[in-house]
């Protein structure tokens, strides 16, 4: 079985103040996009519970770390799964607030239900999917949701960028997330940002913001230039996506984007 895992960008993402749970309230309007990630799962001779995983591609790290790892020992804890031979071909990077590792393992989730015949619900893969991360209940539903709580707490929106080019633009450098939420000014009160999202792409800007932008550009002067140099080029729109450091960008015509960012991580789509 070969499954996509696909990545996602942030439209807008405000930040409040800390929870009694140590996290911040948000609130973010989650949009899949197609750039993707490749993932193989498929049975194998072995003991029953094993998992034979092996991760390659951009940013492979360590197959123990792997949140496509972790989603198989917590669904193993749980039921007695046959073995599997799994495969992930990393082609979204991390550290971009791309959300590439989530959707990796709501991925996951979702292919060993199939394929090892669980008969989970979608109530159930989100709940095993919440466990793993707060980003990875999104790509349970992988349609465009406002985000609020820590994230896990979705409505579906009407919200369509069929019409717009999406450019991506990844440089090198990031800064974790935790230190992104350090350094964040939180706001008093959330505005409404599935309001604000409804007005034409054209309109948001300086009102669909980041607030990890403020804090975090200063910190990644290239992708500070990447957000600058999209918005010469003709974006109608142009933000950081999550914590970064990936910038995104909205074309209302065609530009080559790989060709302005030699030796940068780019999609289009």
């Amino acid at each position: 079985m070969i499954v996509y895992p696909n990545a996602k960008i942030n439209v807008g993402l405000f930040v409040a103040g800390k929870r009694p749970d140590g996290f911040h309230d948000i609130e973010t309007i989650f949009y899949p996009v197609g750039a993707r990630d490749i993932l193989e799962v498929n049975l194998a001779p072995g003991r029953g519970g094993e998992c034979l995983f092996r991760c390659t591609g951009l940013d492979a790290g360590e197959a123990g770390d792997n949140l496509v790892a972790r989603a198989h020992r917590l669904l193993a804890a749980d039921f007695d799964l046959p073995p599997v031979r799994v495969h992930l071909h990393k082609q979204v990077p991390a550290g971009a607030g791309l959300g590439g590792g989530s959707s990796d393992a709501a991925f996951a989730l979702v292919a060993l239900n199939d394929l090892c015949g669980l008969a989970l619900s979608r109530g159930q893969l989100l709940d095993y999917a919440a466990r793993l991360g707060s980003d990875c209940p999104f790509f349970i539903y992988n349609r465009p949701v406002l985000a609020r709580g820590r994230g896990e707490v979705m409505t579906p929106v009407d919200l369509s960028l069929d019409r717009y080019r999406v450019a991506i633009v990844k440089p090198a450098g990031g800064v974790s997330t935790v230190e992104a939420y350090r350094l964040v000014r939180p706001r008093a009160t959330l505005p409404d940002l599935a309001g604000l999202a409804s007005l034409p792409p054209g309109r948001w800007r300086g009102k669909v913001v980041n607030d990890f932008e403020e804090a975090i550009l200063p910190l990644l002067p290239e992708s500070r230039r990447v957000k600058e140099r999209l918005e010469e080029a003709g974006a109608v729109y142009a933000s950081m996506t999550g914590s970064g450091s990936a910038v995104y960008a909205l074309f209302d015509r065609p530009v080559d984007v790989a060709a302005l960012f030699p030796g940068y991580f780019t999609w289009q789509g």
